[in-house]
């Protein structure tokens, strides 16, 4: 990735947090100075990456967003899905193509599999990326705690494999999801947590659903509990969309990499989807 499009995402995310501690909405001026830049640049900067002004993104940001969302993009999923473990093609956005492990392989624990990782920048700060040699397992926002708890947080998932840090053989899967390019997917979790997942794979940018939608279309209706905490076990985060699921009150309810997060997330896309909507 160009320098300069690292410096932008640090700027982005710094300026991110400040909007979303703030108890107010924050001026130009405001924003600008706390990121140390000149007013006209920062705007440029933002509004690059954003595709509106930082006063239009605060306005995204807002806490009741999530309830806008839930009464004008909620989708129930059940209407154009067929779920079957069979997933390939275009969804939400990305070129993604993914295949599960076989249930022995998962009881193995990742044994005899070996997985690179590094930390790579995105769009929504800096994550810890993880890849077998058959795609991408693994993408967690670093968040307060830092590098190395969300390492041995991820890596706790395959306590069998082994870990070589090797930021070159995942960089390009970051780097293509980035730019809406083809990204293989490997997803490494139980068949009750892939049906999960796929469901969320379904999911198109812009959309949310409830944790009560997504049991429902996986045929497992009064399993709400156990589908919130397997959307909560999504390893890979922002390409299979867990953060698209919201409570059905509006409420953003949980994020394994943080609240402050999802809501960046969730103002981005639909952004992007306002922008492409006549």
């Amino acid at each position: 990735m160009p320098v300069e499009d690292q410096y932008h995402y640090n700027v982005i995310r710094r300026a991110i947090t400040r909007i979303d501690s703030a108890q107010r909405p924050l001026s130009l001026d405001e924003l600008a100075k706390d990121m140390g830049m000149s007013p006209p640049h920062f705007q440029k900067i933002f509004s690059k990456w954003a595709g509106v002004s930082p006063k239009r993104y605060q306005q995204y940001l807002a806490l009741d967003h999530a309830k806008h969302l839930m009464k004008t993009r909620h989708t129930t999923l059940g209407v154009a899905n067929e779920l079957g473990l069979s997933s390939s093609g275009r969804l939400h956005d990305l070129f993604l193509r993914w295949e599960a492990m076989s249930p022995g392989e998962y009881a193995r624990q990742g044994a005899d599999l070996e997985i690179a990782y590094g930390w790579c920048d995105t769009p929504f700060g800096e994550a810890l990326a993880m890849a077998t040699p058959r795609g991408l397992c693994g993408v967690a926002f670093i968040d307060a705690s830092g590098r190395e708890a969300n390492l041995a947080d991820l890596s706790a998932r395959w306590p069998n494999a082994k870990f070589t840090q090797n930021t070159a053989k995942v960089q390009p899967y970051i780097d293509a999801a980035i730019r809406g390019g083809s990204v293989k997917l490997h997803l490494m979790g139980g068949p009750f947590q892939i049906k999960v997942w796929e469901a969320l794979l379904s999911l198109k940018s812009g959309q949310v659903t409830t944790y009560s939608d997504i049991a429902n279309v996986i045929g497992s209706p009064k399993a709400v509990r156990a589908v919130g905490t397997a959307v909560g076990k999504n390893p890979i985060g922002w390409l299979i969309p867990c953060h698209r699921v919201l409570r059905k009150t509006g409420a953003l309810g949980g994020y394994h990499w943080g609240l402050e997060t999802k809501r960046a997330l969730l103002a981005y896309e639909a952004i992007q989807h306002d922008a492409l909507t006549p």
